[in-house]
């Protein structure tokens, strides 16, 4: 699909503004890090309908910012507002300020993921851009893996304000890392002001792109089934399987191996191609979705454990393979407005992936039915709308086409 082209009477976006020259001050894996720890700060915080809330909303303001100011300028704000949130949580004395904490914290850590996605995609193009996000999100994962334990060790010698605390150090620690973040917005990308209709236009840009859209509803409806995993996997475990004390190893030996499997798609990519393993790994999963989902149906919704733990580390390894590559198919054709397009992008994931998720937590009955059913069904949408973004041909496209 061809790269979107600005309108000729949109001074906003595509004007060249002068400003300072592309100096990359961290390098490669120092840029890696930084930037997947800026991701994790949304992972510290719990599932909770305010959070995300306020983190779909948020993303829609740093786009636009990161577009005219600078991508290092918009991160700042978005660290500056999650230290703020984390510490108005931390000292909240009532549920109800508690829940407009979570609303600001949200705000805040919108700020990273938006701003990471555009840092991302002004740097890297096709393959390398599929590797480049599969390295940012496995040190990413890492986050589920060491959470739960430090947070049950931080509440076992210590208030649960403490565990808020901590976010706000995070925060403050990484924000002064961020410092050696390079500035990646190239000069002719950046914005000469901030207005509300050439904003819109870039978006409705956004909102008209077949290749983009479809393949963001397919990430949406992908992450409703891994967001009900996330919410739902302490109670699985605990309840269904009778296994709470080893929770936090199970479910980080899960997360582990999610990681391992995003970085071996960094090197798979670069071999085989995005568009080929993104549409090999949505049939796959589809494919172990519908195994999984017999699976459940056969057994009641109660199979043995071990089977629970093959199936559901399967999927979340396809899970690992599909984000970073349908991020870079759907990002792909936004050079111009990389900064709006991760806003647009990162936005409608987060709330379609919240609200999908959410469908499947209130269908919990005990068992594993609600959550395979939902894997099931979530991947047939998700391949037909690719199957929509390809015109009903998998492999036969080119790779995503870079402008």
């Amino acid at each position: 699909m061809a790269p979107v082209a600005l309108p000729p009477d949109a001074p906003a976006y595509g004007a060249v503004m002068r400003g300072p020259s592309y100096r990359p001050t961290a390098g490669p894996r120092e840029l890696t890090w930084l930037l997947a720890l800026s991701m994790a700060l949304t992972e510290v915080t719990a599932l909770v309908t305010t959070y995300f809330l306020g983190l779909a909303i948020g993303q829609l303001a740093y786009g636009p910012l990161a577009d005219r100011f600078g991508r290092r300028t918009a991160m700042n704000v978005g660290y500056a507002v999650y230290a703020a949130g984390a510490l108005f949580a931390t000292l909240s004395p009532t549920l109800g300020l508690v829940l407009v904490s979570r609303f600001i914290w949200g705000l805040g850590a919108a700020g990273p993921r938006v701003v990471t996605l555009a840092v991302v995609r002004d740097q890297f193009e096709g393959q390398r851009m599929s590797r480049a996000m599969s390295s940012i999100m496995a040190v990413f994962i890492l986050v589920p893996i060491v959470a739960p334990a430090f947070g049950s060790g931080i509440v076992a010698v210590a208030s649960w304000r403490w565990v808020f605390g901590v976010c706000v150090l995070a925060a403050v620690a990484i924000g002064l890392w961020a410092v050696r973040l390079p500035e990646t917005l190239r000069p002719e990308h950046r914005i000469e002001r901030l207005a509300l209709a050439p904003v819109l236009r870039s978006a409705r840009l956004v909102l008209t792109n077949r290749q983009t859209v479809s393949y963001l509803f397919a990430m949406a409806f992908l992450f409703g089934g891994f967001t009900s995993y996330l919410g739902s996997s302490e109670i699985i475990i605990s309840d269904t399987f009778g296994r709470a004390s080893a929770f936090p190893l199970i479910f980080g030996g899960l997360a582990a191996a999610m990681g391992i499997a995003m970085l071996a798609n960094g090197r798979v990519v670069m071999r085989i191609g995005t568009i080929r393993l993104a549409h090999s790994a949505l049939l796959v999963y589809v494919a172990l979705a519908a195994a999984y989902a017999g699976l459940a149906a056969a057994t009641d919704g109660k199979p043995p454990f071990w089977l629970f733990l093959v199936g559901t580390g399967a999927l979340l390894c396809c899970h690992a393979l599909l984000i970073p590559n349908l991020n870079t198919i759907a990002m792909a054709p936004m050079a111009a407005i990389a900064g709006v397009a991760s806003s647009v992008v990162g936005a409608l994931e987060t709330a379609g992936a919240a609200l999908l998720g959410r469908v499947l937590d209130q269908a919990f009955d005990g068992t594993i039915r609600p959550l395979a059913y939902g894997f099931l069904v979530y991947g047939l949408v998700a391949l037909a709308l690719v199957l929509v973004a390809e015109r009903g041909r998998l492999f036969a496209c080119a790779e995503p086409a870079m402008h």
